[in-house]
């Protein structure tokens, strides 16, 4: 038996060692399904100019500015860990009909932007992308709305901690990317492995301003009870709204509910 373990050792332990440097594979899917840009707002008939963003410590970033003729407000949102701005014109549309303009980055390494993903990289790209709502369009904090998306609700949530948004509002949204990955990897020692953390627990516990929390039921990626923790820890006033679906498609699938909650949320705050 001496001989089988030493090899089943081994061969787990180099299975730890390839996942703890294979990490930003398995996180950041810029390629999934591809860093090109399959479509604009144009082709939805919404006004909107390319922005090209600065961050501090020089990675141009490529983002969409949607503008609304009579703007409520201002969104600006953070997407997911796949694929690219233009995989979300759908959200685009919405924040639109429901009377808001928008901004929508893309990461460094994806789409068009410059540069390699990572936890920290991804907090100077929301910080570039706050700069340009406060300084080029001259928006004052009360009439930006913070919104993100599964990993884009971790930028959020960092964003929102360092300076005072009108509101926020998260989906599909993990306590904490070492909490996640013992959901998925639990027969790994991933919480002594993991190189990055996207503590959304922390974070929304110290928020002082309105949060909306959306969670399918059925997110195969994002346990439905991570959600309800979230919850939980949120600053008053907050909301749930829960959605009937996947990680992916409950937004679609549920679209009605989806549509008044971020209605009776936005026209609340």
């Amino acid at each position: 038996m001496t001989p089988l373990l030493t090899a089943f050792a081994g061969s787990y332990l180099l299975l730890v060692i390839a996942v703890y440097f294979y990490q930003p594979h398995l996180l950041f899917l810029p390629e999934l399904p591809s860093r090109q840009l399959v479509r604009t707002p144009g082709d939805i008939d919404l006004a909107y100019e390319d922005v090209d963003l600065q961050t501090r410590d020089g990675v141009r970033l490529h983002g969409w500015w949607v503008e609304h003729p009579q703007p409520q407000g201002t969104i600006l949102f953070f997407h997911g860990n796949a694929g690219n701005i233009s995989h979300r014109l759908q959200t685009l549309r919405l924040f639109h009909q429901l009377g808001y303009q928008s901004l929508i980055i893309d990461y460094r390494g994806y789409g068009q932007s410059e540069g390699k993903p990572s936890e920290r990289g991804l907090y100077a790209d929301a910080e570039a992308a706050w700069r340009y709502l406060r300084e080029q369009r001259q928006l004052p904090p009360a009439q930006i709305i913070l919104s993100g998306r599964s990993l884009g609700a971790a930028v959020a949530l960092y964003l929102a901690e360092q300076h005072s948004p009108r509101a926020v509002i998260i989906e599909s949204a993990f306590t904490s990317i070492p909490d996640l990955a013992a959901v998925h990897y639990g027969w790994l020692p991933v919480r002594w492995l993991s190189r990055y953390q996207f503590d959304n627990r922390q974070r929304i516990a110290s928020l002082d301003c309105p949060v909306l929390i959306v969670h399918a039921r059925e997110d195969e990626i994002a346990p439905y009870e991570q959600g309800r923790e979230l919850y939980r820890l949120a600053p008053s006033p907050s909301q749930w709204l829960a959605l009937n679906g996947g990680h992916n498609d409950a937004q679609l699938n549920d679209y009605r509910t989806y549509t008044r909650g971020l209605q009776a949320f936005l026209a609340r705050h």
